[in-house]
């Protein structure tokens, strides 16, 4: 029988140039999901100034802590020996509990009775760079102010007597010759008159356990009382002192 070419009828109707090329790979397409899942590219942490600030901060203390500890025992010992034995009898009379340490109101009185009279800031400056923690102490009774769980209330800072005496010394040695002096005058100028009279001189001699005489005290009077008063002001005193 002979061959047909005609398409049966039950073939389908295909264009076969319409079907896909299967002897070559699809095109690659990302997957909508994927597993694990890629990575996600977290946004670089930014660095907060304020921690920039307390790291410098930081950094300065340790600093000066050492440059204090390094340049303090020999400004302490170019001190004259008066001088050495005020700055130790100024910490012993503030120092109450006698434990070699003061805290923020000792330091204070400490270091005006040397002759400072220091701003607040800077005490507390000091003591957050020299000063060292106390141990907390435990409250006796419940709910006392400033006790922390457990009834123990919070340190606080303390400056160690070395540390008193190398800050003390540097302070002495840094001030003006005439700063000490006048201290001395106001020390005898009893009222802040601004000068020094006859009766000036016999309070001090007598509370000194000098045994002056009157005339005695009246030369000394006259022999520096230059625009002839009778009494001794600043500048004459400053004379006096610096020769």
């Amino acid at each position: 029988m002979a061959t047909s070419s005609a398409r049966p009828a039950f073939a389908p109707r295909y264009n076969l140039s319409t079907l896909p090329d299967r002897t070559t790979a699809p095109p690659a397409t990302q997957p909508a999901y994927s597993y694990p899942p890629p990575a996600v590219q977290q946004p670089a942490q930014q660095s907060h100034p304020q921690h920039h600030h307390h790291r410098d901060e930081r950094g300065a203390q340790r600093a000066e802590r050492d440059r204090l500890e390094r340049d303090g025992p020999a400004a302490l010992a170019a001190l004259t020996e008066e001088q050495r034995e005020e700055i130790s009898e100024a910490f012993a009379l503030f120092d109450l509990d006698k434990d070699k340490r003061i805290d923020y109101h000792e330091l204070k009185v400490a270091m005006k009775a040397l002759g400072f009279e220091v701003p607040k800031s800077e005490i507390l400056q000091i003591l957050q760079t020299h000063g060292s923690p106390s141990a907390p102490q435990q409250q006796q009774g419940q709910g006392q102010q400033g006790a922390g769980a457990g009834g123990y209330v919070h340190s606080k800072l303390l400056l160690p007597l070395n540390g008193f005496q190398n800050i003390m010394a540097e302070k002495i040695r840094a001030r003006d010759p005439r700063d000490e002096i006048l201290r001395a005058f106001d020390l005898f100028d009893e009222g802040g008159k601004g000068k020094i009279n006859l009766q000036d001189l016999r309070r001090v001699a007598k509370e000194l356990g000098e045994g002056l005489q009157e005339e005695e005290l009246v030369a000394m009077i006259e022999e520096f009382d230059l625009d002839g008063d009778g009494c001794i002001d600043r500048d004459e005193f400053l004379g006096i002192c610096l020769g």
